[in-house]
């Protein structure tokens, strides 16, 4: 039987937040199930989520939207990982990522949250922070800005130039990931770009 990947886009529910940077994991799990012309459904674990395949005969994949807060993502997230059965080392989640310059992605698996509250509630509900994560990259405000401000604005004009092609990478680079491992995908998405 083929492996279960649970992969998750954190993001905060309701159209006000839908085009938000908090929100960029959403987007990489719209773009996960346009490519397989699936569409998001209810769930009882307070989400959406598509069922679907890498590809046929590869591994099965459980895209999952969360329909709560993104500071209170580990119920949810621990309650579909029961339901399908998979273990934390097979749960992805997808997430915006301050230090990490806009335009880039990076792939670990364990470590600490970096103040992200998604993150940290996530692992605190696994019981494990030793989960593969995408980060994508949003970067840090100009100037005096909050950073809990700048994550709940909508991408800017330039960047929404750009937005389509990260989250793509972003949707590749799970891909990856589920396919060959973590450190090919490192090896491809954290080499300077050509």
């Amino acid at each position: 039987m083929a492996d279960t990947w649970l992969i998750v886009g954190l993001g905060n529910p309701g159209p006000r937040y839908e085009a938000t940077r908090h929100n960029v994991g959403q987007m990489v799990m719209d773009e996960l199930a346009a490519r397989r012309r699936e569409a998001f459904r209810a769930h009882k674990a307070n989400a959406r989520v598509v069922e679907t395949w890498l590809r046929p005969g590869a591994s099965k994949l459980v895209l999952a939207k969360l329909n709560c807060f993104m500071n209170v993502s580990g119920g949810p997230v621990a309650n579909l990982a029961r339901f399908y059965g998979v273990e934390a080392d097979h749960v992805v989640v997808v997430h915006d990522e301050l230090d990490i310059p806009y335009d880039t992605i990076k792939l670990k698996t364990g470590g600490g949250h970096g103040g992200h509250n998604g993150v940290r509630d996530i692992a605190k509900a696994l019981g494990t922070a030793d989960f593969p994560r995408v980060r994508v990259g949003i970067g840090r405000p100009m100037g005096r800005q909050d950073p809990a401000d700048w994550v709940l604005d909508p991408f800017s004009a330039t960047e929404r130039q750009t937005l389509p092609i990260l989250v793509s990478d972003a949707a590749d680079a799970v891909e990856l990931l589920v396919d060959q491992g973590l450190v090919p995908a490192q090896q491809r998405f954290h080499a300077p770009r050509a």
